[in-house]
């Protein structure tokens, strides 16, 4: 029976009051309790919060996902748990009872929620007719919330939810409600944080049982059927919540207040002050690199034991400072802090947790070594990791970064893109061995017997069978954490552990055969596994995620102008034309803006699949869009995408500002069925909101000038002070925010202006020579003088731009200035002169 990649996820949970304990309400029952009362006490999930438990011994299946901190402000700490959710393996399946029932789901448009659309449970969507129901009925509310491509969660379906009992259980006694937490992360922070608060961790799926008013009554994650190993099976987790409802009411709906309450308190705090002290993001920068660097593998990479996730905010944290220690004369300490995020990223590369026959990222991988994966493919990696491999490549010029950025880039252009631009969310882990086949199996679609490949290959399949460590018994055999189970015996899992030019020279053959060689046999199984069934695609499109692609796509077109012009890249990389790159970008956001945003209200959507969602956007769809869009301009496109970045900008404000608090709500606060209103500050797999605001801002006050660049620094300042205690005290938690606290305190930005004809050849060279080296405290500001509507825009918003771009403006050349501490070096006309002036080191007084 195959099973599922796993993992544990490591959570904290931080708060302000020191009665919060009391959201454990199961202490405070008598010795009389029920037993409900007490498996909630000590002997369910507590059982397994253990930090004696050994997870080497437990099958890889039985480990659930639990990595997603809390994003509070914080004060104590109670302390990270390992939580382990336990549960035999079923593998998912289509639904037995698809003929038999259909039920409210059939009517959305979420892939997850028609997904359980012919469950014999009666599910509702998230909403009024849901909640009026429970009342009606004064019944709890069961919510479950997932994702459509959560391996956990299919199992859930199966075991539970396509099973008559369960479904006859939770009809009779409950109202239950499916929610997609993509499509509704609102309402999955509450009660995730909920949960998280209880029991040091969570995950998906999410378990949780709701009074009619919607207050938390207790929580879980993933449940069985039936009890074992120790731990509650969902069957009996529902009759005792039944009886606790019927007899122990008050107390549950007085816990769940209370807890909201707290929960409310300790998530939207105010900042006492209206900026960070003055040495704090110097600090901060330095505590979080010091604290990231005590965590680094040496061996294998990357930050942390296994499971590793690949979490770019590090990375992009750890360059970030090596460069400012490089800039300040720091070399030494400089060069080992870009030694460990250099070593990651080629382990990454070079792992099981890279896609070598398709491209892409898989979620992360459950062993130490980066090999074997769980198998789902994210946008939000794909477009955070290409961002990363071109910051790497922009710092070293080593074509092994932008590789891996372009097949990163390919593979989305190749599968993850729709007919109108949009870029489509997520990739299943799971899928059938075989067409026709009802159960899927994790990793299906990705693994190789080695016959296959010695089938496939040929003649050279002793080289490929080589360089990728495939062997006839099966090679997740690296780590005692990969398979411990044999879950995977006889299948193969690519992963480099030999040197290519090595390899190469020990088989007497020039380098570059040997990768045209590699590229070949790729190319070949690619094509074998394209007739595989494939994994389950969530078309999905999702504002925030986009909003992260559009800024990979759109640096990589100007970024990779700076590989050698002899360089050759081998299959899955296809050889894209970096100006299709641009096109991407502009297309994935003008699909937004056209389905997903009105253009009278100034406002967007969450989502779209088969049109909008109901759900409006939140913080993360317009911070991460407002970057995105920022990108598309700096890079090349025109100013209408900056137009619309502050008109975004001005929407964020408007919905999600805390003007006397400050720092950004994660919601307008204007749905009363969400009960928490919560400043997010953790950078973890994605960036928080409040993280790339202030970037933003920065980014902004830089680009516009007088009143609103001070209001655009000021709201910078005020946010950023909102979170000083996680500033000082857990840098690592927030690595995005310590370098947006240290862009806002950087005297003086530079700022490259360009100023030429936009459709010359001239004009590309000049902006890929502004962008080819790594700087993230730098402003690219590109006009030209014959474009009425561009010089009205920068009239309005920057006169002195526009002052520069007449004054400097010539018919025949692209005129290039660098500006900083209020002044400009004088003009150059040609990339080289461009590149080498930014590559100058920063005066004592920047």
């Amino acid at each position: 029976m195959a099973t599922s990649a796993a993992c544990v996820r490591i959570s904290s949970f931080h708060y302000n009051n020191n009665n919060f304990s009391k959201l454990c309400f199961f202490r405070t029952l008598d010795n009389s309790s029920s037993m409900l009362e007490r498996l909630l006490c000590s002997s369910s999930l507590h059982h397994f919060l253990s930090h004696k438990t050994k997870l080497s011994s437990l099958p890889r299946n039985y480990l659930y996902p639990f990595r997603r901190p809390l994003a509070v402000i914080s004060h104590r700490p109670i302390h990270p748990y390992k939580v382990v959710a336990m549960a035999e393996r079923t593998p998912a399946s289509t639904s037995h009872s698809r003929n038999k029932h259909t039920n409210r789901l059939a009517a959305e448009h979420s892939p997850y929620l028609l997904q359980h659309a012919h469950n014999p449970v009666d599910w509702f969507a998230w909403g009024e007719e849901a909640f009026a129901e429970a009342r009606k009925r004064d019944v709890p509310i069961f919510l479950s919330i997932g994702y459509s491509t959560c391996h956990w969660c299919h199992v859930m379906e199966v075991e539970s939810f396509e099973d008559e009992g369960v479904a006859k259980l939770l009809n009779d006694w409950f109202v239950s409600i499916k929610v997609d937490r993509e499509e509704r992360p609102d309402v999955d922070k509450v009660y995730m944080t909920y949960v998280q608060a209880l029991y040091g961790g969570g995950g998906w799926p999410l378990s949780v049982f709701l009074s009619p008013d919607l207050k938390p009554l207790m929580g879980g994650t993933y449940f069985p059927p039936e009890d074992k190993y120790g731990r509650p099976g969902f069957k009996t987790i529902l009759r005792k919540v039944k009886d606790a409802w019927d007899k122990k009411r008050d107390m549950l709906a007085q816990s769940g207040a209370f807890a909201i309450e707290q929960l409310s308190e300790a998530l939207s705090a105010s900042a006492s002050s209206n900026k960070l002290p003055d040495e704090l993001p110097q600090n901060a920068l330095r505590l979080c690199a010091e604290q990231l660097s005590k965590s680094y593998d040496s061996r294998f990479g990357g930050f942390g034991s296994a499971p590793k996730f690949p979490r770019p905010v590090e990375i992009q944290m750890m360059l970030y400072h090596s460069k400012k220690l490089e800039d300040t004369g720091k070399s030494g300490e400089a060069s080992e802090g870009q030694k460990m995020v250099l070593f990651t990223l080629q382990c990454m590369a070079k792992g099981g947790i890279h896609d070598h026959v398709g491209g892409g990222f898989h979620r992360y991988s459950v062993d130490e070594r980066w090999h074997v994966p769980h198998f789902e493919k994210m946008l939000y990696d794909q477009g955070q990791l290409a961002n990363v491999y071109l910051d790497a490549f922009s710092l070293t010029k080593d074509v092994f970064y932008s590789y891996i950025c372009r097949d990163i880039l390919d593979y989305l252009r190749r599968d993850m893109i729709g007919p109108g631009g949009e870029i489509f969310s997520a990739e299943d882990a799971d899928s059938a061995e075989t067409e026709g086949a009802t159960r899927k199996k994790e990793g299906a679609f990705y693994v190789w017997t080695s016959k296959e490949v010695e089938d496939i290959l040929g003649e050279h399949a002793i080289l490929f069978k080589e360089h990728y460590y495939l062997k006839p018994t099966g090679n997740c055999d690296l780590s005692r954490m990969s398979d411990p189970h044999n879950e995977f015996k006889g299948k193969n899992v690519l992963i480099e552990l030999n040197d290519s030019s090595a390899s190469a020279s020990k088989l007497g053959m020039p380098l570059e055969k040997y990768l045209n060689i590699l590229g070949e046999c790729r190319r070949k199984l690619f094509d074998v596994r394209s007739k595989r069934p494939r994994p389950h695609l969530d078309d999905k499109v999702i504002v925030s995620w986009n909003g992260l692609v559009i800024s990979s796509f759109a640096r990589a077109s100007k970024i990779l102008k700076s590989e050698a012009e002899s360089a050759i890249f081998n299959f899955p990389v296809v050889g894209s034309d970096r100006k299709e790159y641009t096109e991407v970008a502009e297309s994935a956001a003008s699909f937004i803006r056209r389905h997903l945003y009105d253009e009278q209200t100034h406002r967007l959507q969450h989502s779209f699949r088969n049109g909008p969602s109901k759900a409006p956007g939140f913080l993360d769809d317009y911070a991460f869009l407002i970057s995105g869009l920022l990108d598309l301009y700096e890079f090349g496109s025109g100013t209408k995408w900056l137009v619309w970045a502050i008109e975004l900008q001005n929407t964020q404000d408007e919905l999600f500002l805390d003007r006397e608090g400050g720092g950004y709500f994660n919601t307008t606060g204007e749905d009363p069925s969400v009960l928490l209103r919560v400043k997010e500050d953790h950078d973890g797999a994605e960036p928080s909101g409040n993280s790339v605001s202030v970037i933003n801002l920065v980014r902004l006050a830089s680009i516009v000038a007088g009143s609103k660049s001070d209001y655009y620094r000021q709201n910078a300042e005020h946010s950023l002070a909102v979170f000083e205690t996680r500033l000082k005290d857990m840098a690592m938690a927030v690595p995005l925010m310590c370098c947006a606290a240290d862009m806002l305190s950087v005297p003086s930005r530079k700022h490259v202006v360009l100023v030429g004809h936009k459709s010359s050849v001239d004009f590309e060279n000049m902006l890929a020579a502004a962008h080819a080296s790594y700087d993230l405290n730098k402003t690219v500001i590109h006009i030209d003088p014959a474009d009425t509507e561009e010089m009205d825009f920068w009239e309005e918003h920057n006169s002195n731009n526009a002052s520069m771009a007449r004054n400097n403006f010539s018919a025949d050349k692209v005129v290039a200035l660098v500006c900083q501490n209020f002044s400009c070096s004088p003009p150059v006309t040609d990339p080289i002169s461009l590149e080498n002036l930014l590559l100058e080191k920063p005066s004592s007084t920047a």
